[in-house]
């Protein structure tokens, strides 16, 4: 409800939070995410979830940077209204500020989902990090964490696409019709970037785990440089 997924206008009840809202959301499911690693007692989820924490220590306070970025922008808490702004106004859409903030946002896409070039789903315990803090878990608990990841990644593509990369294609009018056609654009658009995602995972070399600060550090300065970029 927060968020534009098919509509560019607010859903009932949608004034009950902002984007903001939505991130420390984001935040406290990782960080029980990270509990659950660390509550199996087995030496895997403890290595998964140490490793998740020294990721989140740079990730999540960008990613409430480039939150607080676009608010900047857009002069409001709610995302519906960067949407309006940026698919209607092209200077808002290529000004610096808001070219920063999607490079920043696509990095942190890669450490949020899974795909920055350490990591990995095969079973060495030199690459897992998410893999490793529910490696312990099976059936309906596995079952629930996995659904977890999913839809974490579908509301930061949702954002990603929707709000910062591309706003158009959205519903105006509420009819069955362009409903149905922004259902089409929307997994369209999913395709896209779930294929930019595999390129970046397959074709870049992996790091060392001790850079992983470098992607990071390079995303926390572009949210740096919008907000900057914005102010002047």
């Amino acid at each position: 409800m927060l968020i534009p997924v098919l509509t560019n206008f607010p859903l009932p009840l949608s004034d009950m939070g902002d984007i903001l809202g939505g991130g420390l959301i984001l935040t406290l499911g990782g960080f029980f995410i990270l509990l659950a690693g660390l509550d199996t007692g087995q030496p895997f989820g403890g290595l998964g979830s140490s490793r998740a924490v020294m990721l989140a220590i740079l990730a999540e306070p960008t990613l409430i940077l480039v939150f607080v970025g676009i608010t900047f922008l857009d002069h409001s808490m709610l995302p519906f209204v960067a949407n309006h702004l940026l698919a209607q106004h092209p200077a808002a859409y290529w000004s610096p500020a808001h070219i920063f903030l999607i490079f920043a946002f696509f990095i942190l896409l890669t450490v949020e989902t899974g795909r920055l070039p350490i990591h990995s789903t095969i079973p060495y315990e030199i690459y897992m990090i998410d893999e490793a803090r529910i490696l312990e878990y099976s059936g309906p608990l596995l079952a629930l964490l996995k659904w977890a990841g999913w839809m974490k990644q579908f509301l930061l593509y949702t954002i990603f696409l929707n709000v910062f990369f591309f706003p158009w294609g959205l519903s105006t009018t509420g009819s069955l019709g362009s409903v149905l056609l922004a259902l089409l654009i929307i997994l369209a658009k999913y395709g896209a970037v779930g294929l930019v995602m595999v390129a970046v995972d397959t074709l870049q070399s992996r790091l060392r785990f001790y850079r992983y600060q470098e992607p990071l550090a390079l995303s926390f300065l572009f949210a740096v440089l919008a907000i900057v970029a914005d102010q002047l």
